[in-house]
């Protein structure tokens, strides 16, 4: 006789659901671990001196590119940058696989591995990961779900070592993560337009709640169109960095450069404010 149908509650396995969040671009792959391919436990990243390490090469690689000197680009600022680059690869991927995949992977920081990144998105890996079926759940059930498990796992627990090792503001933190999430969701709802409207609603509910609310505010400038915005109440700190500018989704950024972004994305050009 078959095996009844999975209800939400009973775990499948993550891999299809992960597999299908992995054709919507880098920061939503993440690779199958190997003992052989040199992948370090993600816990690694708790230890202050590993973070030391890891910003310090992202500052090089800063200054190698676009030739700065070596005081031009604040240790702070540049810590912060790779946290929102490290949370972005430890939210895409979930979110994906939940509303493409319909599956919600439930990875710890022990399930994850990382290797240093040469150019583009950290390299992320995971083991043999259970999943939380989402295709029969709520928007908000399947937000909550995401929140307890990414945001209130691996995220929170490596915030807090940015932050203490940095001094960084919680704030800034939290509206990194925020960052992270609302592009995954703007890349997504971009890259598969069926799901945007899921996409979309799962960031605005996330809002909602804690850590993540307060962060910001999303925006649905078209209400035709599922595609939602956030506007920052706080900045990632790269305006600081010489040339930097401000993104398209911070709180120093004018409103009616906000208003050109979002026209441009929607119109499918996807240029950033001037």
């Amino acid at each position: 006789m078959a095996a009844p149908p999975l209800s939400p509650s009973e775990p499948c396995d993550a891999r299809p659901a992960l597999t299908a969040a992995s054709a919507l671009g880098p920061f939503f792959a993440w690779s199958s671990w190997s003992d052989q391919a040199g992948w370090r436990s993600l816990a690694e990243l708790l230890d202050g001196e590993v973070l030391a390490e890891r910003v310090d090469a992202a500052a090089a690689t800063l200054r190698a590119r676009c030739d700065l000197p070596v005081d031009a680009v604040p240790v702070r600022v540049v810590a912060s940058v790779t946290f929102l680059g490290l949370a972005a690869r430890l939210v895409s991927p979930p979110l994906g696989a939940a509303v493409v995949g319909g599956a919600l992977p439930l990875a710890s920081l022990d399930d994850l591995w990382w290797r240093p990144p040469t150019a583009g998105p950290w390299p992320v890996a995971h083991g043999p990961l259970d999943a939380l079926p989402s295709g029969d759940l709520d928007d908000r059930a399947v937000t909550t779900a995401l929140v307890e498990t990414a945001v209130q796992g691996p995220v929170r627990l490596l915030l807090d070592a940015f932050r203490a090792q940095f001094r960084l503001s919680p704030h800034v933190l939290w509206g990194n993560v925020a960052a992270a999430l609302a592009g995954a969701a703007g890349v997504l709802s971009d890259t598969a337009p069926a799901h945007a409207e899921r996409a979309g609603a799962v960031l605005a509910v996330a809002l909602e709640l804690p850590p993540l609310a307060g962060t910001g505010t999303v925006v649905r400038p078209d209400p035709d169109r599922a595609r939602r915005f956030l506007v920052r109440r706080n900045c990632c700190l790269y305006y600081r960095i010489p040339g930097g500018g401000t993104c398209g989704d911070c709180v120093l950024t004018s409103p009616s450069q906000l208003r050109r972004h979002w026209r441009a994305v929607l119109a499918g050009t996807g240029k950033p404010p001037a």
